[in-house]
């Protein structure tokens, strides 16, 4: 499918740029079935956002299957949008979208790895250089029980504060970012933090911890003027491992 006459083609790019986010996240083993999501804002003034659509598996998510919906979790474009959204997706990414204009695409994950560390009273711990990306900028958010209330968005928000990732407290990870490939940063590092953390505890042998002052001296480095140009870098080089998607992706 091409791009609908009557659809800007800002809204299309922001189509192709979200499926090509899911099918990454495919790749990288980041899927829960069809459960968990990511969302993208919808260039323009409405305050609308991007989301699968309930069903389709990540590996096979096109611009076409992406539901429009406002932050009041109406479909917008009914007779182009078709078929349910979860609604615990959105309860979580509408409360990020409302209140933080910054953030226009967030992801959220259901790994072994994230749950686990979820799950650890002391959270992520500052034992490699990738967790140390989130040192002293990670939030963590009680567990509730299924995302379903909305009076649970409140919180949420509160919990994130001005950070960009957040560890769901018994059930997963929520990263982040201003780009799809900014967010894609932030969730690949926290993944992989995680997945180092559990294979490093799992030795069963006493732990090197960096001091307070590199682990405060590394996260600064990772924000570093240039680093945009890197997260950059870094998602097209990920597109390269789909690219041979591209025609079904943005279709």
């Amino acid at each position: 499918m091409t791009r609908p006459t009557a659809m800007p083609e800002a809204e299309w790019q922001a189509r192709c740029d979200l499926a090509a986010l899911y099918r990454l996240i495919a790749y990288y083993r980041m899927t829960d079935l069809i459960d968990t999501h990511i969302t993208l804002r919808v260039p323009g003034p409405e305050g609308h956002f991007l989301i699968n659509r309930y069903g389709v598996a990540f590996e096979k998510m096109r611009a076409s299957d992406l539901v429009r919906i406002d932050l009041n979790g109406q479909v917008v474009e009914a007779d182009y949008n078709h078929g349910p959204v979860n609604a615990a997706g959105f309860v979580i990414h509408s409360a990020i979208h409302a209140a933080r204009p910054d953030l226009h695409c967030i992801i959220h994950t259901h790994t072994a790895a994230g749950m686990a560390v979820a799950a650890q009273r002391d959270g992520l711990l500052p034992l490699t250089q990738h967790a140390l990306k989130f040192y002293g900028r990670l939030a963590y958010h009680t567990y509730e029980g299924i995302a379903l209330s909305l009076d649970e968005r409140e919180r949420l928000v509160s919990d994130l504060g001005r950070y960009k990732a957040m560890i769901l407290r018994n059930h997963g990870l929520l990263a982040a970012g201003g780009s799809v490939a900014e967010a894609f940063h932030e969730i690949y590092f926290l993944e992989r933090a995680c997945q180092a953390q559990i294979q490093a505890m799992s030795a069963g042998v006493a732990l090197n911890f960096p001091s307070e002052e590199v682990c405060r001296h590394t996260a600064e480095q990772f924000g570093r003027d240039g680093i945009d140009g890197i997260i950059d870098l870094a998602w097209r080089a990920a597109l390269s491992l789909i690219e041979e998607q591209r025609m079904q992706w943005c279709s």
